[in-house]
């Protein structure tokens, strides 16, 4: 079978649907990404964001622990409509600001949020589409930019289910600095998944200059 030119499509069909039906929002993934977003956003917790984008939200883990730790107005990006129907049918956001697009074409515009992020989503994301990706995120923030993804010193491709072009792990955090001058570095970690229960992500916190 050929390939799609664009892995999303894989995203957007039974490939997408089954990583859902993986994905189960109880209480203790929740709970550990309420204490992940909480030592993320600590050092800017005196003009926390208070609005906030997520691109590649998928049944909305990171909104609920989002919508734990404050009242910012939550927006999210999926274009898995199987993702998109939960994330409504749980009343994680408001309909308006659910939208089915991909990272690299956001339809928002410029400095519309205090904070877009990713977590676990630019790693999925090929690199013919991956800088456009990352320019929509600083495009539509106002003030902070959040990465949380799986670091590489230099970029790797990871066979990831059967495939060979879905999982990249490489500096994401690098990378964003190279391509946006105006952004500096808030805080930056690691989340081991033995002590923290978070999925062993680096994650760069950065604020627009």
């Amino acid at each position: 079978m050929t390939p799609p030119a664009n892995p999303i499509d894989r995203w957007k069909g039974e490939f997408g649907d089954a990583y859902v039906a993986r994905n189960v929002a109880d209480k203790a993934i929740v709970s550990v990404m309420r204490g992940v977003f909480a030592r993320v956003l600590a050092p800017v917790s005196m003009a926390p964001p208070r609005s906030i984008l997520e691109v590649g939200c998928n049944i909305g883990i990171n909104l609920r622990a989002l919508r734990l730790l404050g009242d910012a107005e939550l927006f999210a990006v999926e274009p898995n409509v199987t993702a998109r129907r939960r994330v409504l049918a749980d009343g994680i956001v408001d309909a308006a600001h659910l939208f089915d697009a991909t990272g690299d074409a956001l339809p928002m515009a410029d400095a519309t949020v205090d904070l877009a992020f990713t977590a676990g989503v630019l790693i999925h994301i090929p690199e013919p589409h991956l800088q456009a990706t990352m320019r929509e995120i600083h495009r539509v923030s106002r003030r902070y930019v959040l990465c949380m993804e799986y670091f590489a010193r230099n970029p790797e491709t990871i066979r990831y289910r059967g495939h060979d072009d879905m999982l990249f792990k490489r500096d994401f955090g690098g990378l964003y600095l190279d391509l946006f001058p105006d952004l500096r570095i808030v805080a930056d970690g690691f989340f081991w998944r033995r002590s923290t229960g978070a999925d062993d992500l680096t994650w760069c916190l950065f604020e627009k200059s």
